[in-house]
């Protein structure tokens, strides 16, 4: 009997809360994809058993429909009808998914994004930094050789160009070309600029570029990230929206050349002048705290000091430094600076022990060692406030901290380290051992009672063995975007061999079967879990735009879970060779279930050069 398309596109509507619930429906070869509004109006058993419906799952932020060849288009034109939904591309319902976050989720998402990919090089200058420094002030002579000149130059380059970097991960990020965006950032710390960071309030009125009536600063934005985030934000939307304007024949030579021309001159005009203002709001407030209202004042500073790095505010705080040593005192910021980063350095070791994410640790690790040395960036934007919890723990700890080092009286003699170089300048060692021991050790506390990871159960002993080795694994999938190696030992069967009919026809996607030896699974690629089904014995993976399925047995989700144990949660970072499934073989033979692992590319349609097996 043939499909009823209108029947099925109306039982689909009214198990989805209507067209009213659908934010954005496109189709595929197999499959309609749908962005919800609010998921909680979705009845999933219902859909399930809709006549047409051969399968459902969630994957970046879209419940798909499996619906099959020849027919989902079929579907899909009715359900537009029914809905009054407009037709959509993939993509714009890829845009529709992401578009779904608070707004609050997207802001704290973005410097993550941002830093996450290059946070090796800050770690790396970051560590190196912290050690170039000490040395050189434990011994002088180091500090006066070729050595001591080439490894600063060497350990400060990330940071001392870090807008490039910066600028360059804004425009992956936003969309934006990559190498107009590096001309953003490059322009920011041209050497034509005076150094952000010898900068002071008395030089800095008289450093400009005078262009007819308008004036233009001629200070760079060294250590600056909130700056440059958003002139390459500009400069993406500016850019995005000339190629779609500008005729093909002169888009090559006057989008770049506008784009460039108009982000130039919005950065230094209106962004850049906006930002100084508001880091000279915040300068002449803090020192107001820290110098007239004592330790309430500090304890305040110690709190916001690590909302300023986020700003990249906290390099102008020398300005502030300078000026209580000069009028001989005692620098009585450093305690509070150093409070606040021990503080991150506390919060982020804590993400270290607690996290079994091997890919977290790795970053979590050296960040929070960074951070004791005085550089907090990597600690901050690659953990603390990725997953803010930490972040406020930081902040409380810091906040304790600093008002500890107020009391007591604390200072430094010098300015420009922190953490456990601060040792070398403090005017009391024991005392800053209690102001860091407090510092960190509150952060750390909180963090780890506030702060937890989703984490799948702890393996039984008897099968840690097999997961600490994962076998060398051949490759089973290939195509233009990457591999896909054999993720459960076994032997490898054809697509069409698999014992399942919607398997088999490839209404999910082309790939493999695997009758496997042992019930293990482990990640075929680096990459991100992107679904874990509710019954533990299907997981989606995505890397280098390869959406992939892995269901272990047929018809398994009859089992409820029974058996299964999933090792990873949705959002996790993966590895190649990382466990992301235990199952029990017996129990699925006594269940009466054929245990064959599929493999599938369910965007295979849209990949190129797919080949299996």
């Amino acid at each position: 009997m043939a499909l009823d398309y209108r029947k099925c596109a109306e039982q689909i509507s009214a198990n989805i809360g209507g067209g009213a619930n659908v934010v954005s429906a496109a189709h595929c070869a197999t499959r309609l994809r749908l962005v919800i509004a609010d998921n909680s109006k979705i009845n999933k058993n219902a859909l399930e058993d809709v006549e047409g419906v051969k399968g459902m799952f969630e994957s970046n932020g879209q419940l798909q429909l499996i619906i099959g060849t020849g027919t989902v288009n079929k579907v899909y034109d009715e359900f537009l009808a029914v809905t009054g939904v407009s037709a959509a591309t993939k993509e714009d319902v890829k845009k529709a998914a992401a578009s779904q976050m608070p707004l609050w989720k997207k802001i704290l998402k973005t410097p993550g994004d941002v830093f996450v990919p290059i946070l090796p090089a800050i770690v790396a200058s970051g560590l190196m930094m912290g050690l170039v420094e000490a040395l050189a002030k434990v011994i002088p002579s180091f500090g006066a050789s070729g050595w001591f000149q080439f490894l600063d130059l060497v350990a400060n380059t990330a940071f001392a160009l870090l807008p490039v970097l910066v600028a360059i991960s804004s425009a992956r990020v936003f969309g934006g070309n990559l190498f107009l965006g590096a001309v953003i950032g490059i322009m920011m710390v041209h050497p034509a600029l005076m150094n952000a960071w010898t900068v002071t309030p008395t030089n800095q009125p008289a450093v400009w570029i005078t262009l007819g009536f308008l004036k233009v600063s001629a200070v760079g934005y060294q250590g600056h990230v909130i700056p440059v985030i958003l002139a390459v934000l500009l400069m993406s939307t500016i850019e995005k929206w000339l190629h779609k304007h500008v005729p093909e024949m002169i888009d090559l030579f006057v989008t770049p050349l506008v784009t460039v021309l108009t982000t130039a001159f919005a950065t230094f005009m209106i962004i850049g002048p906006i930002f100084s203002i508001l880091e000279n709001w915040v300068l002449a407030g803090a020192q107001w705290l820290v110098t007239s209202t004592g330790g309430v004042g500090a304890l305040l500073m110690g709190a916001l000091y690590p909302f300023t790095v986020v700003m990249g505010l906290h390099h102008m705080y020398n300005v502030i430094e300078a000026g209580m040593l000069a009028s001989g005192g005692l620098n009585i910021w450093m305690p509070i600076a150093s409070a606040a980063n021990f503080a991150q350095f506390g919060a982020c070791i804590a993400v270290a022990v607690k996290c079994r994410n091997a890919k977290l640790k790795s970053v979590a690790l050296p960040s929070s060692l960074s951070a004791a040395l005085g550089i907090t960036e990597p600690a901050i934007f690659g953990v603390n406030f990725r997953f803010m919890k930490p972040f406020i723990a930081g902040v409380i700890g810091g906040a304790v901290g600093s008002l500890f080092g107020a009391i007591t009286s604390l200072g430094a003699t010098a300015y420009g380290v922190t953490g456990i170089p601060g040792y070398l300048i403090i005017n009391n060692k024991l005392v800053y051992t209690i102001l860091l021991l407090i510092s960190g050790g509150i952060a750390f506390a909180v963090a780890s009672v506030i702060w937890k990871e989703e984490k799948a159960e702890e393996a039984p002993a008897s099968e840690k063995k097999a997961e600490a080795a994962p076998f060398d694994a051949p490759t089973v999938i290939k195509c233009k975007n990457g591999i896909v190696k054999q993720p459960v030992k076994g032997t490898v069967i054809k697509r069409e061999d698999i014992p399942d009919e919607t398997f088999a026809a490839g209404t999910l996607g082309d790939g493999v079967g695997i009758k496997p030896e042992e019930g293990l699974v482990v990640a075929p690629f680096d990459g991100m879990v992107t679904s874990v089904a509710d019954s533990k014995h299907a997981v989606g993976l995505e890397a280098n735009g390869m959406e992939l399925l892995i269901h272990v047995g047929v018809d398994t989700v009859n089992m409820k879970g029974d058996g299964f144990n999933c090792l990873v949660t949705e959002g996790d970072t993966i590895k190649a060779g990382q466990p992301i499934i235990r199952f029990d073989m017996a129990k699925i033979e006594k269940a009466g279930y054929n245990n064959t692992v599929a493999v599938l590319l369910t965007n295979s349609e849209d990949l190129e050069e797919v080949v299996c097996g």
